[in-house]
Parts: C-alpha cells; sequence; structure tokens
C-alpha cells in the first residue's frame, strides 16, 4: 500500500495512509502542510520497529531512526523508570515514616543512582537504535 511522508512541524515524520477513494496526488494535496516536503512511498518501506517512533527523520523517500532523538526518548524512559523506582525510598525519607529506617533507604537511594548511572553512560555511548533498545530492555 501507497502513503505519504512528510516531516511535520515538530521535526517528526507524519504518515498519511490513505483510503484509495482518492488518487495519491490529491491527497498529498489535501492532507499534507503547504510546501510539505512529501513523498509517495510503498508503506513496506517504513520502519517495522515503532519503538523510537518519535525519532523517525524523513531523508529523501526513507524514513530512519534518528539516533540523537532515539537517545532523548531513551533518557526520559530511563529518568521515569529510576522516579518509579525512588518513590517508596523518597515517602520514607520525606514523610519521616516512624518505624522505617532513614538510613537504609538513603542507601537504597544509592543503589538507584548508581543503576541508573551505569544506564545513563550506556546510552550515551549507543552507536544505533537497536542498541538503545536493548538498554532499555535492561531496565525492565
Amino acid at each position: 500500500m501507497k502513503v505519504i511522508i512528510y516531516t511535520n512541524e515538530s521535526g517528526g515524520v507524519s504518515v498519511v495512509t490513505p483510503t484509495g477513494d482518492l488518487p495519491l496526488e490529491v491527497v498529498a494535496q489535501k492532507d499534507t502542510p503547504d510546501n510539505a516536503d512529501y513523498e509517495i512511498i510503498d508503506d513496506s518501506e517504513l520502519p517495522s520497529d515503532r519503538f523510537f517512533r518519535n525519532a523517525w527523520v524523513k531523508e529523501g523517500k526513507k524514513v530512519k531512526e534518528d539516533l540523537k532523538k532515539s537517545k532523548e526518548i531513551a533518557h526520559n524512559q530511563r529518568r521515569q523508570k529510576r522516579a518509579e523506582e525512588f518513590t517508596p525510598y523518597d515517602e520514607v525519607i520525606m514523610k519521616q515514616i516512624p518505624g522505617n529506617d532513614m538510613k537504609n533507604a538513603e542507601t537504597e537511594r544509592q543503589k538507584i543512582r548508581d543503576k541508573y548511572e551505569k544506564i545513563q553512560q550506556d546510552i550515551e555511548s549507543a552507536k544505533s537504535p537497536e542498541e538503545l533498545k536493548s538498554i532499555m530492555a535492561s531496565m525492565v
């Protein structure tokens, strides 16, 4: 099936999937922004893995995952996972809950910091989106 791709205002790739009721050029003119540099490609040419979908960039008739944008997505997910792991210890420290060992909570928080510092370094040194996906899978 043919689709229309173009770079959207946020620098990502928008994909328009025509219904087949109108010719592709008519759909492209109607459904892409004025002066958009669009291409008509076969949908099989789109990346099949959508893990880093928000990191897609259009290069001519190709859609690729931008490594820098993929790293930003990975870092955001890393921060979110780290925050989730911090939550129970943050509550102990913040609320000073009686019967809970604050020193133990801080020790556990440091372990989390160390873990995610290593992941941060791995993300920064990754050479491909595939390598990033592997790093992200290790956080689960």
